[in-house]
């Protein structure tokens, strides 16, 4: 079981009139709760992997504090361990009884997705991806289906960039582990498996029908489809999308329950409803290679913020830095690029949030803005191997950055 309920907090603010925001390099830690700031903080580690031990954060979450005394309204905050990270509730100025129902009813959630979509432990998922192998076809619920034919979408519209398809690569990498080792995959397997390019318009759904000799939908299913992989070289990995999913799922639950302001964060994945008080959600980014945020931005209601980054997940070999984003293309961990961050708005803002940084960090510097574009992603940044800031004009509104001295490229 890889998810525990951890301390939870319900508190009010201390008084303060202090808005100053922790510059580049600070620890986290070296921040007290008597200072003007909170830190919710998440580690770096994407998908649904092995915890990583807290090598760095992705996002810090910055309450900042107004001078309202004792009337500044409590935050309940609630943290636990899915999805391989860190995951982080905050409930703005409710009571303890009702926040800390809505927060339980979204850490289950959680839980129930991890369970079905582990890629390669025991799960609705590592079963179809057993039938594929197979040349079988297997019957999924509809919330599956619905997950793959959105997956295959998002893919399509980025050109196969964003491709869970990949999970073979992934694995071969050594990212389907709890605990992954500094070793090179065999260079026949790895060109067998580029060769054999599998990717989502490879697997097709359709409905059962006892017309064609087929089984009725099992009652556990509530009538699901059925699907199938035209290629054995298919293998699903959903850790790129499955956060973004759980995102929207916990502020629907959360909607559902009628609270009005919250903070998600999944592993740096966050998404805000409302505000924090007066104030909109303040987080940061996380600078990718030294402590503290790179830059910080005030979150809005229905807004979310990905990032991906070489720092999440990765091995040293050689001198040289594996992270676990692959290149469908080449079937290689890129290089060249330390992170990626893009804002998200709409019903499916969590989502695009996980799945869309994908592309843009697969096209590197020369092709992120274009891959943006296709994934219509207006506010964006991507930082390359030197440290530069490549952002657009649109992202470069929203930021703060916390040093002056930040190399910055505005691309149109």
């Amino acid at each position: 079981m890889m998810f525990a309920f951890t301390a939870t907090s319900f508190r009010r603010r201390p008084e303060s009139s202090k808005s100053n925001i922790p510059q580049s390099g600070q620890n986290q830690n070296s921040v007290s709760p008597s200072e003007n700031y909170l830190f919710g903080w998440i580690p770096a580690c994407a998908g649904m992997t092995a915890f990583c031990g807290l090598r760095r954060v992705l996002i810090f979450v910055l309450f900042t504090l107004s001078a309202c005394g004792n009337k500044e309204p409590p935050t309940y905050q609630e943290q636990g361990y899915v999805f391989g990270t860190l995951v982080e509730v905050s409930v703005y100025g409710e009571d303890e009884a009702r926040a800390r129902k809505a927060v339980t009813q979204v850490m289950q959630e959680f839980q129930r997705l991890h369970d079905l979509l582990h890629a390669w432990k025991p799960s609705a998922l590592s079963d179809l991806n057993a039938a594929f192998a197979r040349g079988e076809s297997r019957e999924v619920t509809p919330e599956l289906a619905a997950m793959l034919k959105d997956a295959a979408q998002l893919s399509a519209q980025s050109d196969g960039l964003f491709n869970p398809a990949i999970g073979g690569l992934v694995r071969l990498w050594g990212f389907h582990a709890d605990e992954y080792k500094a070793v090179l995959p065999d260079e026949k397997q790895l060109a067998a498996l580029v060769a054999a390019k599998p990717q989502m318009s490879d697997i097709t759904l359709s409905h059962p029908s006892t017309s064609s000799g087929q089984a009725e939908p099992s009652p556990s299913s509530g009538g699901g489809e059925l699907v199938r992989s035209s290629n054995k070289a298919v293998l699903l990995d959903l850790g790129g999308y499955a956060k973004g999913y759980a995102l929207d799922r916990a502020a629907e639950l959360l909607k559902r329950q009628g609270i009005r302001n919250a903070l998600v964060n999944i592993g740096g994945n966050v998404l805000a409803l409302g505000s924090h008080g007066e104030r909109a959600w303040r987080i940061g980014i996380q600078h990718p290679r030294k402590p503290g945020p790179i830059a910080t931005l005030e979150l809005h209601d229905g807004e979310a913020i990905g990032t991906s980054g070489d720092y999440q997940r990765y091995f040293e070999f050689g001198g040289k830095r594996y992270c676990h984003l692959i290149d469908p293309r080449n079937g290689r961990p890129v290089q060249g690029v330390q992170a990626v961050t893009i804002l998200t708005h709409g019903a499916h803002a969590g989502v695009l949030s996980d799945a869309g940084s994908k592309p843009l960090f697969i096209s590197g510097s020369a092709g992120w803005r274009n891959a943006a574009q296709k994934m219509n992603l207006a506010e964006a940044l991507l930082i390359d191997n030197d440290g530069t800031v490549h952002l657009t004009a649109a992202m470069q509104k929203r930021l703060e950055f916390t040093d002056s001295a930040t190399i910055r490229k505005v691309e149109p």
